[in-house]
């Protein structure tokens, strides 16, 4: 674990210091920016898990993000815990630092790659996301790192439609009976991007 997250550290601060090294012989900077929702297909204690958020960022010269983002499960997904004749649900989230690179931004389509580095949290329920019934329990939270790899395409000049797949790394989930190998695995994505690109 700590070998991959040293390799993808490496990766994006080569790309960083080759941009810079781009800004330092052209002297002028471009900037921009971007938002938008993000839907990702998982799995989740075996289960399919369907997890919505967002996530934007400060576009440094067309290419490199520097930004955040986050997601939740949104559908329920049971554990093995009764409790008073209850079957508890499992909730959980995360988020944090988003980096990407984007190659041939001015391509119809090309090829982007990112990293997410943040924390979450996961929790169980007796009710589920949509009502106001639940009880909640303590959360149990832990440490996340997703790179991913994906493909956009420019719609327009002001919007892109994205589809990848991220591999989620877990670590520090041992609560309810609750492994990191529950939440960790891959997932695809689409992602809606709006912004000055």
């Amino acid at each position: 674990m700590k070998k991959i997250v040293i390799l993808i550290v490496f990766l994006f601060s080569s790309m960083l210091f080759a941009q810079q090294e781009t800004l330092l012989r052209d002297g002028h900077i471009e900037h921009g920016g971007f938002g938008g929702p993000v839907v990702k297909f998982a799995q989740v204690k075996g289960e399919f898990g369907l997890l919505v958020g967002g996530r934007g960022g400060w576009l440094i010269n067309h290419s490199f993000v520097l930004g955040g983002g986050g997601y939740g499960l949104t559908n329920n997904i049971k554990t093995d815990i009764n409790i008073n004749g209850s079957t508890r649900r499992v909730q959980y989230g995360y988020g944090g630092v988003y980096l990407a690179h984007f190659f041939d931004p001015y391509k119809i389509v090309h090829v982007n790659i990112g990293l997410l580095i943040g924390a979450g949290a996961t929790n169980i329920s007796d009710g589920d996301y949509f009502d106001n019934e639940g009880t909640f329990d303590n959360s149990d939270s832990f440490f996340a790192l997703e790179p991913e790899v994906s493909l956009d395409l420019n719609v327009t000049s002001f919007f892109r439609v994205g589809a990848g797949i991220s591999y989620l790394y877990v670590s520090g989930v041992d609560r309810y009976g609750l492994e990191d190998s529950d939440f960790s695995g891959p997932s695809l994505f689409l992602d809606f991007k709006f912004g000055k690109f």
